[in-house]
């Protein structure tokens, strides 16, 4: 299944470019097609009923709620009963190996638990495409590599992922093809190890050429 990710120095645009897909911004011009319709003026709800779906930068935790409840957050957008929406749920919390933890509360687990919760919600909204937002930043080496083996293993299953990542060592591992923005415009694309090694992209992150 197709894995891009989208790289880029701080404040290229990278989340900017999820937010207009998603419907949280709204295109000053242009248009923004998916699936050979234009979408950009729905509704966010309308757009992850198509089938986007999504996580953010900033963990959107409810401490409050237990890890279930909020994994039937996203479950909700296609299930109106409550008994269907938990069983939704409960498989993507297994999918993502939390379903020891379904009744403890969502504050209680570790940034990385957070972060496999994020990717449950998002996974329960039944997606065409899942969006992951930096899901891997703060996180260990541990941790990190937990994650990675997560999108791996759903991508291989029959997921697709666009995911905005820092960590280049992940971006090798993962991505099968690599868009790099830079001041909102598309800066390169192709594998990996072709913009990786491209001197306009390390000129971007480094602020110079090499030598």
């Amino acid at each position: 299944m197709i894995s891009v990710s989208i790289i880029g120095p701080n404040g290229a645009g990278k989340t900017t470019l999820f937010n207009l897909l998603t419907g949280q911004l709204a295109p000053s011009s242009g248009s923004l097609v998916y699936l050979g319709k234009d979408i950009g003026h729905l509704k966010p709800h309308h757009r992850a009923r198509l089938g986007f779906g999504r996580t953010f930068q900033i963990s959107q935790t409810m401490t409050s709620m237990t890890v279930l409840e909020k994994a039937m957050i996203g479950a909700f957008l296609r299930r109106s009963a409550i008994r269907d929406a938990a069983e939704r749920a409960e498989q993507t919390l297994e999918m993502v190996g939390l379903a020891a933890y379904v009744h403890r509360r969502a504050g209680e687990l570790t940034l990385g638990g957070r972060r496999r919760l994020e990717v449950a919600r998002a996974l329960a909204m039944e997606p065409r495409i899942v969006l992951l937002d930096e899901v891997m930043a703060g996180l260990n080496q541990t941790e990190v590599q937990e994650i990675l083996d997560l999108v791996v293993n759903l991508n291989a299953s029959g997921t697709t992922f666009l995911v905005i990542e820092h960590n280049l060592k992940v971006v090798r591992a993962f991505a099968r093809r690599v868009l790099v923005i830079n001041r909102g415009q598309l800066l390169a694309e192709g594998t990996a190890d072709d913009v990786l090694g491209n001197d306009a992209v390390i000129e971007a992150y480094v602020g110079k050429k090499r030598a």
